[in-house]
């Protein structure tokens, strides 16, 4: 249980980055191990996940309306989860040293939907898809809206690629930008119709962001309210005592809040100079201590 205990520890604790990564792997075991037992049974795993993956027919996502939101957590196989979840990890963390959790979670989420509904728009206007039928799912679309967003917002942050050496971040969304819409002639036309969905998305919020406008701050509250629900509240109530501390006279006090500026703009010189991953952990406490106040 000792596992299981840090696994929902890192959950409860971590930000939404690590828990859109969480979620991601659990939905993806959950499904494979339904799949053992279905298969073992003889039965067939297509109508659970028919359930949870996005329809490309309007009539069919009339029956199952959150299938645009639960899509975008739905893998089955490996090698599809796996790039996904490193794009996500990777590109997530260079978001959040200029962006917080919570629009990165909004972008993920409109990133997705926008996804979807391109999809649902080629699948019901475009003639070359008036004779088939699909099922999206996976969060290629959700994930290349973060890619796109981070992108558009230090387009030359650069990435150690190996064999290639560094590269600006905006080539790199670029390349799977071309690469996607020249894919569309593909099996998988409508999966890369989505990623141009989501990319769209990253794009725009990151444009209107610039100016002012956030696009996705009134999707905020509402997530906030479905993650606390599944927040486990403390059964026992734990009090906390704090030890007398000597006040501090005037002078004192901005001496202290001098220091702790000058610390600061130090730290913020050293992250433009070297990035977020060159701080020590004492200097990472310091921005979090700073943050707070």
């Amino acid at each position: 249980m000792g596992l299981v205990n840090e696994l929902r520890n890192a959950y409860k604790n971590g930000g939404y980055l690590t828990k859109l990564i969480y979620i991601n792997i659990i939905v993806f075991v959950l499904i494979r191990v339904i799949d053992l037992f279905m298969f073992l049974g003889g039965e067939p795993l297509g109508q659970i996940l028919n359930y949870i993956s996005l329809p490309s027919d309007i009539s069919g996502l009339r029956h199952q309306p959150w299938s645009l939101f639960t899509y975008m957590f739905v893998h089955y196989n490996f090698l599809h989860i796996l790039p996904n979840l490193l794009f996500l990890y990777w590109f997530g963390r260079i978001f959040l040293q200029y962006l917080d959790e919570k629009t990165l979670l909004s972008v993920y989420l409109l990133g997705g939907i926008c996804g979807g509904l391109l999809y649902l728009i080629a699948y019901n206007t475009l003639p070359v898809f008036s004779e088939t039928y699909g099922l999206l799912l996976g969060a290629s679309a959700s994930v290349f809206a973060i890619v796109v967003a981070t992108a558009a917002y230090v387009p030359n942050y650069q990435l150690y690629l190996m064999f290639i050496g560094p590269v600006r971040i905006k080539y790199i969304a670029l390349f799977y930008v071309v690469l996607y819409t020249l894919m569309i002639t593909s099996s998988n036309a409508g999966g890369n119709i989505a990623h141009i969905g989501g990319a769209v998305w990253g794009f725009l919020f990151i444009y209107y962001y610039k100016k002012g406008t956030n696009l996705g701050s009134w999707l905020i509250p509402i997530m906030e309210k479905f993650f606390s629900f599944f927040r486990k509240s403390d059964r026992h109530l734990k009090v906390k005592y704090k030890r007398d501390t000597p006040k501090m006279d005037d002078r004192q006090y901005n001496r202290s809040k001098k220091q702790q500026e000058k610390e600061t703009n130090r730290i913020l010189d050293k992250i433009a100079k070297s990035g977020y991953e060159s701080l020590s952990r004492e200097e990472k406490n310091h921005l979090f201590k700073m943050g707070k106040k």
